[in-house]
């Protein structure tokens, strides 16, 4: 069994930015408001780590271990998703809603890296910010959260093409709407006013990093990290391990004055299999078991889902994620470019079906639109979705030329290897589509970073995926879909659009949203956006992710959102 837990082994590439770190060892303390300080909190990822650059995190796991280490401006509150102040201690915005200036924190330093003369990390400025957004507009692979903000900074697209273009003068001619007027004041200039700007602020693309890093660990920066978080890296294997200690420099302090974060440190595992990880949270050996093994909930959990057994001794936390599970069709693809085909796939499943029988109610049907249940101020319910209708389906399986599935060609469904709820929902799809269309699919698994390459790049028709909330509102699923994202030619990477779907009233409807300020006729736009997405089929729709875990009885102040948005700095063992 691969098992790197509890300790830092032999194997474990030291990073060597953070070595100058000193780990806290103290025993178990006292603090003001009742917490205590000290104790390592341990968990499990079973999805591959691609990256820890902040410019570059698309997967989950590399998001939850970035908001550790990095912080921008603003930041999601872990109780309710609201945008609190982070290394902004406060902003204003002019009267046009397109001028945000924002008040930095003062005498906030970077961890200690060698990337720094003396090793010491300096003091954070406005001017690292400007850095790290005039970085952001550079073509570069290692990039992936430019389009987020490209129509939305005053010069953002000017400059990302002058340099895509090798224009010599580009920097020089382009004006970026991001200044420092000072070493404590930022100020964003945009294109118009935008809805969500605060909340693109909170992402991990928008968070600050040193030019010291970047410069000295170039295309290495992928897991080099050097921020200003609770946390610091000090150890990574790539898919094996994890290993962060409490930054003893940390400028955070909680209601009481007591100095963030209270833990001495988090290590991360990536076992792959359910029973294995159950069985060391059984041995006390994690503190938390994310999402329940489908194929042990009936053990875990009563008729009533509360915990029975064994279990009991474990705190139970359920809330409905911000998730939607999805299969993608490449539009493309010379089978799924035509829409019925891709409408006669979604009334031929019986969502239900999968939800309470395979997915043992881990996820509620998707029987609405795209965008998942109970995002904040929008009603999904109000989308026509599908219906399991199997004669439905062979009428437009029909239409595209396929009678009762008659010279469909084999096609092939691929999915990230690792078993449990991926593989039980794939193998109980696969069923449904082949006996009620009369056509045949071969399932087949790859490994996580060969999969999202194989998406993003175009070279599988027909795929597995799920898309989790990067900040509480639809627009950040809705951005999926959006034309603009697709790249000119297949070979560059699809990461915000990998159906690579256009349709030019779509992206009209967007681009209105954007702009539009008031949130209820925001939510009217999102509702068209929704249905457009359900009449043109460019995905699959499964399920809307309900997610269940354990936790050790002594662990305190676990965030519990919709968003599975993990920020540990005020978890505390009591133990």
């Amino acid at each position: 069994m691969r098992f790197i837990l509890l300790v830092i082994v032999t194997g474990v590439m030291f990073v060597s930015c953070n070595n100058n770190t000193k780990t806290s060892t103290a025993e178990k303390r006292e603090a003001k408001g009742g917490v205590k300080y000290g104790g390592v909190f341990r968990y499990n990822e079973v999805e591959y780590l691609k990256t820890l650059y902040p410019q570059g995190v698309t997967e989950v796991t590399g998001h939850r271990i970035t908001n550790q280490i990095y912080e921008g401006l603003v930041a999601f509150n872990q109780k309710d998703l609201t945008i609190e102040p982070m290394l902004a201690k406060s902003w204003d915005v002019d009267s046009t809603a397109t001028v945000y200036t924002f008040h930095l924190r003062t005498g906030v330093v970077f961890h200690d890296d060698p990337c720094f003369a003396d090793g010491k990390g300096r003091v954070m400025t406005a001017n690292d910010f400007v850095y790290c957004f005039n970085l952001l507009c550079t073509p570069d692979g290692k990039n992936q959260g430019y389009t987020f903000y490209r129509d939305v900074i005053k010069g953002a697209n000017e400059l990302y093409t002058a340099r895509e273009k090798k224009q010599h003068d580009a920097d020089e001619v382009n004006d970026l709407g991001v200044k420092a007027l000072n070493d404590s004041t930022l100020q964003f200039t945009l294109v118009k006013p935008a809805a969500n700007f605060l909340n693109l602020l909170g992402l991990p693309f928008a968070a600050v990093f040193p030019h010291e890093a970047v410069e000295k660990y170039k295309g290495d920066i992928l897991y080099h990290t050097v921020g200003t978080g609770p946390f610091v890296l000090k150890a990574l294997k790539a898919d094996e391990a994890v290993v962060m200690a409490r930054n003893e420099k940390y400028w955070g302090h909680d209601e009481f004055g007591n100095q963030l974060p209270y833990l001495d440190g988090i290590k991360i595992s990536f076992i792959k299999e359910d029973k294995t990880e159950m069985l060391e949270l059984a041995k006390g050996n994690l503190e938390m078991k994310y999402r329940l093994p489908f194929s042990m909930i009936d053990q875990i959990l009563d008729e009533q889902k509360n915990l029975k057994g064994e279990y009991k001794k474990f705190q139970l936390q359920v809330v409905p994620e911000y998730a939607t599970q999805f299969y993608g069709f490449l539009i493309p693809d010379k089978i799924f470019k035509d829409k019925n085909v891709r409408l006669a796939f979604n009334y031929a499943l019986d969502r239900a079906k999968i939800a309470d029988y395979t997915a043992k109610g881990e996820g509620v049907p998707a029987a609405y639109g795209f965008a998942p249940l109970g995002m904040p101020g929008y009603d999904n319910t109000q989308v026509k979705g599908y219906t399991f209708d199997v004669k439905k389906a062979k009428e437009y399986l029909a239409k595209a030329g396929y009678p009762n599935g008659k010279g469909f060609p084999k096609i092939t469904l691929e999915i990230n290897s690792g078993g449990g709820r991926n593989q039980d929902v794939a193998e109980a799809i696969k069923t449904m589509l082949t006996d009620n269309l009369n056509i045949e699919i071969e399932l087949t698994q790859v490994i996580w970073a060969q999969h999202i390459n194989n998406i993003e790049t175009g070279k599988v028709g027909f795929w597995r995926f799920g898309w989790v909330a990067d900040y509480p509102d639809p627009n950040n699923f809705f951005n999926l879909f959006y034309g603009k994202n697709v790249p000119a030619t297949m070979e560059e990477s699809a990461y915000t659009n990998p159906t690579r779907y256009k349709n030019a009233e779509y992206d009209a409807l967007y681009e209105k949203s954007l702009v539009t300020t008031d949130a209820a006729e925001r939510n009217k736009i999102y509702a068209q956006l929704d249905q457009k997405i359900v009449d043109d089929a460019p995905v699959l729709l499964i399920y809307y992710s309900m997610n269940r875990r354990l936790l050790q009885p002594y662990v305190k102040n676990y965030p519990n959102n919709g968003m599975e948005y993990r920020a540990f700095r005020e978890v505390w063992l009591d133990k």
